[in-house]
C-alpha cells in the first residue's frame, strides 16, 4: 500500500534522505521494540515504585506527551540518561533480519542518507548491523545528539538540520510515526509515514502509535512497503 497527496508527487528533488530506525527500517510486526518496550515499563516501575500496569500507563503518557518516556521521566524524576539507555537497550536483536533489497534500495538513492532516531547510537548500529546497512549511511542522529530532546520537538529537528547542513526544501523524512512529521513538513521537508500491515494487531501499543496520517496535511505519503515506495519514487 502507498498513498500520496494530490499535491506531492515526486522525490525528484530530494538530495537528503532521513529515516527514522525503530518501526521504520525494520517492520513493526517482528517485535523488536516490544522488547524495549517492556524494558521501558520494568524502568519506570524501579523508578516510580508502580505497578506493571499504572507504571505502564504512566510510560506511554510520558512517551505521547513528552516525545520519549526518557524525557519525562528525566523531567519528572531527574533519571540518569546513560543508565536508562544501556537498561532498556539490553535486548535480543536477532527478531530483525538482514534485508539486501532494502539496503539496496536505500543505497540507490541520488544523494545523502541519515539515520534519525530517539534511541541511541549504539541500538542504531546494532540495528543496521542486522539489516546488512551499517556502511550505506552518512550519519546517525541519535538522543544524545538532540541533548536529550527528542522528536517531536521542533529543537531535534534544528539541531538535526544545523548538525549536516540539510536544506529541508530538499529533504524527506521517514517515520512511523505521524506526529514525528509535523515539524518536517513545516520545515518543508516531503514526509513519508511508513505504517504497520493493517491486520496488525499488538496490545502493547495504545491506539495512536499505529495511527496513520490519511487526510492530514503534514503526512504527504503512506506507505507499508519501503522497499516498494523507495524502488518507486527514489
Amino acid at each position: 500500500m502507498n498513498k500520496l497527496t494530490p499535491s506531492v508527487r515526486t522525490l525528484d528533488h530530494v538530495t537528503d534522505w532521513i529515516f527514522d530506525l525503530d518501526n521504520t527500517l525494520y517492520p513493526r510486526e517482528c517485535n523488536l521494540f516490544a522488547q524495549i518496550d517492556t524494558l521501558i515499563t520494568h524502568y519506570v516501575m524501579d523508578v516510580t515504585s508502580l505497578d506493571f500496569e499504572a507504571a505502564r500507563d504512566l510510560q506511554k503518557a510520558y512517551y505521547r506527551d513528552h516525545g520519549t518516556t526518557l524525557n519525562g521521566l528525566m523531567t519528572t524524576h531527574d533519571v540518569d540518561p546513560d543508565h536508562y539507555l544501556a537498561a532498556v537497550h539490553a535486548i535480543d536483536y536477532s527478531p530483525v533480519n538482514a534485508h539486501p533489497e532494502l539496503v539496496a534500495a536505500i543505497a540507490a538513492l541520488p544523494g545523502r542518507k541519515f539515520i534519525f532516531t530517539n534511541a541511541d547510537a549504539g541500538h542504531a548500529v546494532s540495528v543496521l548491523k542486522r539489516l546488512g546497512a551499517a556502511d550505506i549511511f552518512e550519519g546517525i542522529f541519535d538522543i544524545r545528539l538532540a541533548q536529550f530532546e527528542p522528536k517531536p520537538l521542533p529543537a531535534a529537528y534544528e539541531r538535526f538540520l544545523a548538525a549536516h547542513g540539510v536544506d529541508p526544501a530538499r529533504a524527506v523524512m521517514f517515520d512511523d510515526l505521524e506526529k514525528n512529521l509535523r515539524v518536517p513538513h513545516e520545515n518543508g521537508m516531503v514526509t513519508v509515514q511508513v505504517v504497520a500491515a493493517e491486520d496488525f494487531i499488538h496490545d502493547q501499543c495504545d491506539p495512536w502509535e499505529l495511527g496513520r496520517g490519511d487526510g492530514q496535511p503534514h503526512v504527504h505519503h503512506i506507505t507499508d512497503d519501503l522497499v516498494a515506495f523507495l524502488k518507486q519514487h527514489g
